[in-house]
Formats: C-alpha cells, sequence, structure tokens
C-alpha cells in the first residue's frame, strides 16, 4: 500500500468567517457540522478537507493527514525515528474512521488516518 495524502485540516478561531473565506476565494462548498465544516474543494483529482473549531490552542493550523492501515504501528514507527506521538488513535465521531498527530523530529504536525472498515 502507498501512503496518498487523503485530507487536510484548518484549524479557525471563527468557523463562520473563515468558511467565507475559503468559500468566496477558491469556491469550494461547505457543509457545517456540529464540530466541523465539511470542504469540498470540486477539484476531481484533488481532496477535501474540514475547518476546525478546537476552542483551545493551536487555533491557527494547516493539518494533512496520510492514509495508513495501522495507525498505532505507523505512530510507534515514527516514534522508533524520532518523532512523538501528539494524538494517539482516536475515532471520528459517527464511524468515519480514526486518526492521529505526530510530530516529525522538528516538531511538524501531520494526521495519520484510517478509513472505516
Amino acid at each position: 500500500m502507498g501512503y496518498p495524502v487523503v485530507h487536510f485540516e484548518i484549524g479557525c478561531r471563527d468557523n463562520q468567517k473563515t468558511r467565507a473565506f475559503y468559500c468566496d476565494l477558491f469556491g469550494w462548498t461547505a457543509e457545517p457540522g456540529e464540530m466541523s465544516t465539511e470542504l469540498t474543494t470540486g477539484a476531481g483529482g484533488g481532496i477535501n478537507g474540514m475547518l476546525t473549531t478546537l476552542g483551545h490552542e493551536p487555533h491557527n493550523y494547516t493539518n494533512i493527514y496520510v492514509s495508513v492501515d495501522d495507525i498505532d504501528a505507523v505512530a510507534q514507527k515514527a516514534e522508533s525515528l524520532g518523532g512523538t506521538i501528539l494524538i494517539p488513535r482516536t475515532e471520528i465521531p459517527g464511524g468515519k474512521g480514526e486518526f492521529a498527530w505526530i510530530a516529525d523530529p522538528e516538531g511538524t504536525t501531520i494526521g495519520l488516518y484510517r478509513s472505516p472498515e
């Protein structure tokens, strides 16, 4: 299996204002949800993403997510290579899979994603 980038996330303080900015700028469509806003880029060959308002630091960030078969194994491998597990494997509400955040040895954050079975 390859490890494609499958999703992106943009953190913000004001979801409505940020949503309007990106939708107006790029013509994206948005579907607001309870905790986040799903973004559809309409690119055909691109990836879709989301806006997230965490309510705590980090407020403003951009993260990409890499598809993996086993989040725990990849996170442990990252640690063995000098990285850090920032958020351990976590279920996404609604049966949408699982995610984790790791940091590389320099502290750059990247997401891991496993789709639902």
